[in-house]
């Protein structure tokens, strides 16, 4: 038979129980719920998606500008014979090497960020699991508590993926 002090100490752990859920609950809730109207979650991936782009593109055009570089440096030596110039053109040539050496940090972040994005989305699973199980009206109604944020904070909405928010031709119209 139970004594008083293991039915208070059982009621005890299920209070404590049901308090660690509405705390789970209500961090859930947090997650999937910001200022903007979009989960945390929300874009997320396609934010990570974006750097890796925006870095292999500008990588690309750097290199592009360096192999046209190359490209005239060989051009100006066959029209040389000076020993001044020609090493000069080799330094040049040197550098458009190191240039290209110093462009692999896009390929490593790429991996980086990618890895980055997996795990996210691993994450986002498991918030949408929880979700799921705690239901999704259960959790919308739960209420949070606003983010304390700075004035610059509650402005600043960027960058915007593309095809999002104001265009720079929307912006260079407003100066017209």
């Amino acid at each position: 038979m139970e004594t008083k002090e293991e039915l208070e100490l059982l009621q005890a752990e299920i209070l404590n129980l049901f308090n660690y859920i509405q705390r789970v609950r209500k961090e859930v809730a947090a997650i999937t719920r910001s200022d903007e109207g979009n989960g945390r979650f929300d874009n997320m991936s396609d934010q990570l998606d974006a750097i890796v782009k925006a870095t292999e593109e500008a990588t690309n055009s750097i290199m592009e500008v360096v192999e046209q570089n190359t490209d005239t440096i060989d051009k100006i030596r066959e029209k040389t014979d000076n020993p001044e110039i020609l090493a000069l053109l080799d330094e040049l040539e040197n550098n458009s090497y190191n240039i290209f050496e110093a462009c692999t940090f896009q390929d490593i972040t790429g991996q980086r960020v990618t890895k980055i994005a997996r795990s996210v989305t691993y994450v986002e699973s498991r918030v949408n699991a929880l979700i799921q199980i705690f239901g999704k009206e259960h959790i919308e109604s739960v209420e949070i508590e606003d983010e304390d944020k700075t004035e610059d904070e509650q402005l600043l909405q960027g960058p915007q993926l593309q095809g999002e928010g104001v265009t720079q031709d929307e912006i260079d119209k407003l100066f017209d």
